[in-house]
């Protein structure tokens, strides 16, 4: 938990004062992650691996994941900004949070974030990753498992069409 206080607070080119509070907050963090992947294991075992985003709920937890991915893989393999990646995850959680509480939960889309989540996690924390990633029935160790890859098309949250007028005349759609 040390280890995460310390990338998520500060940049790595930046000085950091050490804190016990910031601490107790990963290690409150970490506890939110373990619970969350336990309590969605225990509902959902036989969740299915493929999914269709077919609610407004659906498409909100399908964005955060792919922003997530994105922004942790942007961060991590290249800009080395461990705090905003770390942000980005905890984002996903809170939506995670947010959307097991729902009345129409997919849990293919629900399987597929909690996975996602624990590999994006696992380079910050990576021995309570491997033993969430064994909760999950995988036999073989996370560090086998593929990057995610983020998909494009769910980062676009909505589509507007907007309509130009000069002089109350339509010139652009």
């Amino acid at each position: 938990t040390a280890r995460l206080f310390i990338l998520f607070a500060a940049p790595p080119e930046r000085e950091l004062d050490w804190s016990d509070a910031g601490v107790e907050g990963s290690y409150r963090f970490l506890n939110r992650v373990w619970r969350l992947v336990y309590e969605i294991q225990e509902k959902y075992p036989q969740a299915p691996d493929a999914f269709e985003v077919k609610t407004k709920e659906d498409k909100s937890l399908n964005y955060m994941l792919n922003a997530a991915i994105k922004k942790v893989s942007e961060d991590v393999g290249g800009r080395f900004s461990f705090n905003t990646a770390i942000s980005s995850i905890m984002e996903l959680v809170n939506e995670m949070y947010r959307y097991k509480e729902g009345s129409d939960v997919n849990e293919g889309l629900l399987n597929k974030a909690m996975q996602c989540l624990i590999i994006i996690l696992s380079p910050f924390t990576p021995h309570i990753c491997e033993e969430m990633w064994q909760k999950l029935g995988f036999e073989h160790s996370l560090y086998f498992e593929k990057w995610p890859e983020y998909d494009e098309s769910a980062l676009v949250l909505d589509t507007v069409e907007i309509v130009v007028q000069l002089n109350g005349k339509v010139k652009m759609k």
